[in-house]
This record gives structure tokens, C-alpha cells and sequence, in this order.
């Protein structure tokens, strides 16, 4: 029985997904040739069930059994369905579904006899074992799966809906938005990354602003000394520093972010250019990085708003390098 769960659901599941009741990326095959995707959720789910039954099989054999009297149930119910439609069909005939073709089969009355005899066998077997396990876990069955033919019902509502959005049906030039010629930059500093997202957004606009979020007169200063000291790297650049004493430096930003999109460029799509560091050490992320993720999460919800990540990477040596006494404190949009 464990060996026919852990061969069939990522079977059953690529199928499902195939056909937009699942998650996509339960039909992708691992670096093994399986549905490594479907194996992890199938072992997190028999996992919850084992610690939620404290591994009583005892206590779990009632799923078990309410499990295997479903399926015979619905396969059966299944078969009933579809000897009715070729029941319909002339010899010689065939009949094309959604998922396959079906062929005209001489015995089709008996078959179909037949699996309407089992349908109800074991749909009476698996209504006696709710009935008379139902405070033994019989519950769960009855519970969760309405809730899952639901789940699985919503999820190929959103794919068609996906679909339909993406369809390129009627879809004319005309449908297309335009693209402005302007980039901005936000910035905390002058320093080397957010020079090279300077750069980085030259090439991509005629019209490139950086824009800084300042809450002192010593931060506003430092910045303009800084940005004359590079007059080859910030040459046709605009500088906008704004000024906001509430230290929340993200609201101005968005606010000013989203009046370009609106007022300037309203019909057309703009583009943020953000730089970011990348440490070598995995853990050091948790020390930068944070507000632009923030800004980056709420500009998603904006439509003509792209957000481009320019990456910077520090090395170790330049981590463990020791500042110089005359250097003054870089910082950094983190």
C-alpha cells in the first residue's frame, strides 16, 4: 500500500497539474527522472497524518479503508459514465473527449451492468464506514475532501483566468503599451553599486533620476559632496533629494515613484532601477537588502511599474578589509 501511494500520487498529481487542477510545477521531473515535487508533498502529508494520529495504524486504518472503498467507488462510477457514452456510438464510431478518443466496444451493456453493480457495493461499504466511523477519523474524510474538490475546482479558475489574460486573441498593437524614456534610481548613497545601477540605467533612458529619501542636512550634503566627486559616472543624471523628517524613508519614495507613473507617464510603462548587494555569505543577506525587498514588494502591485535588481557582489577580502581613518560611513539602501 505505501509503495502504490509513493508510484501513483506523483503520477496522479503531474496528471492533475497537466491539466491545470494542481500547481504547475508538480508535472516537472526532478534530476531522477521522477516527480521528486510530488514525492516531498506526499511525504509532508502521510508525515501530518502519522504525528496528528500519533502512528497508531490502529487508529489510521479506518482512513485507510474509507480511502480504498472511495476509489472503487468513483473508478467504478467512472466506467458506469463512460459505457453510457459509447452507448451511444454505432460500430465503427468514435467520439472525442477532452482527454482521449473513445471507441465503440461490442458488451457494452454488460460491462456497464456490471460496474453499476460494484458503483453500489462499494458506495454502500464506504457510506457504512463513515457512519459507523465517524468519531474514529472517519471525519476527516468527509471534511477534507469537499474542501479539496473545491481547492482543486478554484485552481483551474485561476489558470483560465491566467490563460484568458495571456491570450493573444484580438490582441492588436494598438493593445500594447508604450515604454517611457525614464529610469530612476533610489538611492541611499554614493558608493560603488549604486554607481553602477547609475550606469546600468543609461543605457536603458535618456531621462535618469536618482532619487534619495535625506532626514538630515549632514545626509543631503554628503550626498551632493559625494556626487560631484563623480561628474563622469553621474553626468546627464538628475539628482533628486527629498526631504522627510519621519524616517520612514519608503513612503516619499513611493509617493514620488508614483507620480511619474501617473502624472508624467501615465499611459506608459517606467522602470526602477534598484541596487542591491549580494555578500558571499548566505546569512550576511539578513543584514541588507531589507528595505529594498519591502520596495520591491510594493511596487509589484503597482501595473506600469518595472522593478530591475542590479545586482552588486561583495567578496570576502573586501568584507574583512579594514577602513581607511579618513573614509566616511557608506550607506546603503539595506
Amino acid at each position: 500500500a505505501a509503495n502504490t501511494g509513493y508510484q501513483d500520487f506523483p503520477r496522479l498529481s503531474s496528471f492533475l497539474a497537466h491539466d491545470g487542477f494542481l500547481p504547475r510545477w508538480l508535472q516537472n521531473r526532478g534530476s531522477r527522472l521522477v516527480f521528486s515535487s510530488g514525492i516531498i508533498v506526499l511525504a509532508v502529508l502521510a508525515s501530518t497524518i502519522v504525528i496528528i494520529f500519533d502512528a497508531d495504524e490502529i487508529a489510521m486504518l479506518p482512513l485507510y479503508a474509507l480511502g480504498v472503498m472511495l476509489c472503487f467507488t468513483l473508478s467504478q462510477a467512472g466506467m458506469v459514465h463512460l459505457m453510457t457514452r459509447i452507448s451511444t456510438l454505432k460500430p465503427g464510431e468514435t467520439l472525442k473527449t477532452h482527454a482521449t478518443e473513445v471507441h465503440y466496444e461490442a458488451g457494452w451493456w454488460w460491462k456497464r451492468a456490471l460496474n453499476f453493480v460494484g458503483a453500489i457495493t462499494t458506495g454502500a461499504v464506504f457510506i457504512v464506514l463513515v457512519v459507523t466511523k465517524f468519531t474514529e477519523g472517519a471525519w476527516i474524510v468527509v471534511v477534507v475532501i469537499p474542501i479539496l474538490v473545491i481547492w482543486l475546482r478554484s485552481i483551474h479558475k485561476h489558470y483560465e483566468a491566467v490563460a484568458r489574460s495571456l491570450s493573444l486573441q484580438d490582441a492588436e498593437n494598438i493593445d500594447l503599451i508604450d515604454i517611457a524614456n525614464v529610469a530612476i534610481v533610489p538611492i541611499a548613497d554614493i558608493h560603488r553599486g549604486a554607481l553602477r545601477a547609475l550606469k546600468y540605467a543609461g543605457r536603458l533612458a535618456q531621462d535618469v533620476r536618482a532619487v534619495s529619501i535625506v532626514t538630515s542636512p549632514e545626509q543631503e550634503e554628503r550626498i551632493q559632496r559625494r556626487w560631484a566627486n563623480f561628474p563622469d559616472a553621474t553626468e546627464g543624471i538628475k539628482l533628486a533629494l527629498i526631504d522627510y523628517d519621519f524616517r520612514d524613508i519608503l513612503s516619499p519614495l513611493i509617493e514620488y515613484i508614483e507620480h511619474v507613473s501617473e502624472v508624467e507617464y501615465p499611459d506608459a510603462l517606467i522602470t526602477v532601477v534598484i541596487p542591491e548587494f549580494v555578500p558571499e555569505f548566505i546569512p550576511a543577506n539578513l543584514l541588507h537588502n531589507q528595505t529594498a525587498n519591502i520596495l520591491r514588494m510594493r511596487l509589484l502591485g503597482h501595473e506600469n511599474i518595472v522593478v530591475i535588481d542590479i545586482p552588486y557582489h561583495i567578496h570576502g577580502k573586501e568584507q574583512d578589509q579594514e577602513p581607511k581613518p579618513q573614509q566616511e560611513p557608506w550607506h546603503t539602501l539595506n
